[in-house]
């Protein structure tokens, strides 16, 4: 085989990974838009330590920890931990809470990335699909098991909006800035499924809230029951339509959602494998369990930082949660919409959206069914509206292959506008 289709690298145990041009093409658009925040390292230094478990874990340490440019908010997490020991105030330990996250829902997919690798990429999609938004389900299952069935709601909505408005819009207002010469296309045919789902989603959601203002008028213990059975019944049918969309996605239509890479051949760095499978998993593992404590931190605290700073835990849940949970994955969407490849911006927008509303939340609703605890998909009227709104106007938006920087201002308007709706109606009044 030709020296130019072969690359080898070199991993921690000393054997040589070699990736054909095959293997580094068709990425998923979430892992290619998560690799525009990684740092190039070389491991020239790591390479001359005599004992070989340290030179493993050094140049493991380096590439997961040091490997991100998100790696200056690491500190933000023993600080979190030591303000909830020395119990420092709680709203300092929901915003350092916040702050570690980022960086760590960012390496979660890194490390999915690398997994994939040794997995094919049948596995690595479907890992990719559960770890995707590892964050938001933790903080969910977290606040589902305190009972705080109004948070799992807030910050998964404030998910889907944030993708679908804040990313999205932000994403083809700065690519249409940045590409003002040039007409920025995307294919739709991508665009086209998530809307679709999304839309299911929607109806989903509007079925509960509407059966239960048809049903006001008799009883409430009855209407409330039957509301909780047809949420549970409309969960079920989301989690087959996305099981379907996952077989669509990776099996019978992957081309349609593969990102092409258009790169120079010597420029590889962000396909090398640079970590071995089992080490890959165990720091997925340790990442997970503190992701898994800092979410607890943030269930805990979340009301008592609204308390403090005078913002409602629905405005805190769906506005800066989200924001600072997908911060990494945002601003990847952002960058290549810069560099006019919309599609793989398209990918990461739409496709965390699209898992958000078609998994995590129905996965919420049947895991409170197992732990005997009652949460529907009625969001109430605000929230649902709010949510309608995200999804028709960027399914409107989409619908013709191009973009241009007005789209972008409009999604960024209506974000605003619903972010406004939540501090007014939602915001407690201050007793002077």
């Amino acid at each position: 085989m030709a020296s130019n289709q072969l690359e080898p690298w070199l991993l921690e145990n000393g054997s040589i990974k070699v990736l054909s041009k095959e293997m580094r093409h068709g990425r998923m658009a979430h892992n290619m838009s998560s690799s525009s925040l990684r740092k190039k390292f070389e491991l020239k230094l790591v390479s001359k330590v005599p004992c070989s478990l340290l030179r493993r874990f050094l140049a493991n340490l380096q590439e997961v920890i040091f490997g991100t440019k998100l790696s200056l908010l690491f500190p933000a997490i023993p600080l979190a931990i030591a303000a909830e020991c020395y119990g420092f105030g709680r709203p300092w330990i929901f915003a350092l809470s916040l702050l570690g996250l980022t960086p760590l829902a960012e390496r979660v997919s890194f490390l999915t990335e690398q997994i994939a690798y040794y997995t094919g990429p049948t596995v690595g999609g479907l890992l990719n699909a559960t770890c995707g938004n590892a964050t938001e389900m933790i903080i969910a299952m977290f606040a589902l098991a305190q009972g705080k069935i109004e948070v799992v709601k807030y910050s998964l909505l404030g998910s889907i909006l944030s993708n679908l408005l804040l990313v999205l819009g932000t994403s083809l207002f700065c690519g249409g800035i940045a590409n003002l010469g040039s007409e920025q296309k995307y294919d739709r045919r991508q665009a086209d499924v998530n809307s679709l789902l999304l839309l299911l989603a929607l109806l989903c959601h509007l079925l509960p809230m509407l059966f239960r203002y048809a049903g006001a008028s008799a009883a409430a213990l009855s209407t409330a029951d039957s509301t909780l059975q047809l949420s549970r019944a409309s969960s079920i049918v989301m989690l087959i339509a996305y099981v379907a969309y996952l077989v669509f996605q990776l099996w019978t239509h992957r081309q349609l959602f593969e990102a092409e890479e258009e790169k120079d051949e010597n420029d590889v760095s962000e396909e090398a494998v640079v970590i071995g499978f089992w080490s890959g998993f165990a720091w997925l593992i340790g990442m997970t369990v503190v992701i898994a404590l800092l979410s607890e931190y943030v269930v805990q605290t979340i009301e008592d930082a609204s308390d403090s700073w005078g913002l409602s835990v629905s405005f805190l849940s769906i506005i800066l949660l989200p924001i600072v949970g997908n911060a990494a994955e945002h601003a990847g969407a952002i960058i290549f919409a810069f560099k006019n490849k919309l599609d793989i911006t398209l990918g990461v927008a739409l496709g965390s959206a699209t898992q958000v509303a078609m998994f995590v939340v129905p996965l919420c609703v049947v895991v409170a069914w197992i732990m005997r605890i009652n949460m529907d998909l009625n969001f109430n009227l605000l929230e649902t509206s709010s949510l309608a709104l995200a999804i028709i106007v960027t399914a409107f938006t989409l619908q013709d292959g191009t973009s241009h920087y007005m789209k972008g201002f409009v999604l960024l308007l209506c974000y605003l506008v619903i972010g406004a709706c939540f501090f007014v109606f939602k915001t407690p009044l201050r007793k002077y």
